[in-house]
């Protein structure tokens, strides 16, 4: 980093994993954070700012990507780019047609749509550590921000937030499929009725707070380890890059072989998202 002479090795380590944070502060006001402190003082409405740009600056290179696809598409020889949309067009829609067992016109484009965007997000996790935040540093330095107190995290799968954010939002899919599939009567009675089933009202009744708090559990346990598996992942991937970035002379090689090996890691980690959902969505629409 443009400041790294000046920084203690937990410092330097703290720095990159800090995210650029605007919020209502105490004391400054609407500001941006200058420490991890005043982020946290900023309180629930504080914004990850680098984390908010970069994934919907992802997700427009993805529409802008498939769309300039679809325009540009001919029956006679395709280009690359058409040959390579229809590939991933062609392995989703046969994911989706071997996972997912109800009707649906949305699974298909969902499930597109959040294997390529959080492969996409995952991908920025290969630009050298230093490179972005540095040049964050130097633009924060312009506007006469101490650079020392510029923070920017690239990759926004490594922000709990924003992982936890699209699994909450598959979270609401699986509730309104489960609603539209089964009725709101059956979807109660799902979260009543089993695991425990009892021919006998009595004892069916005092069963009821039993199998609730286990279908609860179950239910709720989806969307946490959507988030917190790409989440952990990413994370301990970054958090890996910034340690070789602190080795000197062997960084390169380190920096290119962890790459390497990396890429398997982003691909299976939206590979792995995707799957679940459908997965998730499927037995939504399934009547027990």
């Amino acid at each position: 980093m443009a400041t790294g002479d000046n920084l203690t090795t937990t410092a330097y380590i703290q720095h990159h994993l800090q995210n650029l944070t605007f919020g209502l502060h105490p004391e400054n006001g609407w500001s941006f954070a200058t420490s991890a402190e005043q982020a946290t003082e900023m309180g629930f409405w504080a914004i990850h700012v680098d984390t908010m740009a970069w994934s919907i600056g992802l997700g427009i290179l993805f529409l802008w990507v498939f769309r300039m696809a679809a325009k540009t598409a001919t029956t006679g020889v395709p280009s690359g780019l058409q040959n390579f949309v229809e590939m991933m067009v062609e392995f989703v829609d046969n994911s989706v047609r071997e996972t997912f067992h109800g009707k649906s016109k949305l699974i298909a484009p969902l499930s597109l749509t959040i294997f390529c965007w959080i492969f996409l997000m995952n991908l920025m996790d290969l630009v050298p550590v230093d490179f972005l935040p540095m040049l964050a540093q130097k633009i924060g330095a312009l506007f006469g921000a101490d650079p020392n107190n510029v923070y920017f995290k690239v990759v926004p799968t490594t922000d709990i937030n924003a992982t936890l954010g699209m699994s909450l939002s598959v979270f609401v899919l699986i509730i309104f499929y489960s609603i539209r599939s089964k009725g709101l009567s059956g979807f109660v009675a799902e979260l009543t009725l089993h695991p425990f089933n009892a021919s006998n009202p009595f004892v069916q009744a005092l069963l009821i707070p039993v199998n609730f708090l286990l279908e609860a559990v179950t239910l709720l346990a989806k969307p946490v380890s959507l988030a917190l598996r790409l989440f952990g992942n990413l994370y301990a991937g970054e958090l890996i890059f910034i340690l070789i970035a602190m080795v000197g002379l062997w960084q390169l090689p380190l920096h290119f072989a962890w790459a390497t090996f990396h890429i398997l890691i982003i691909t299976l980690q939206a590979f792995i998202f995707m799957m679940l959902t459908i997965v998730y969505l499927s037995m939504a629409t399934e009547k027990h």
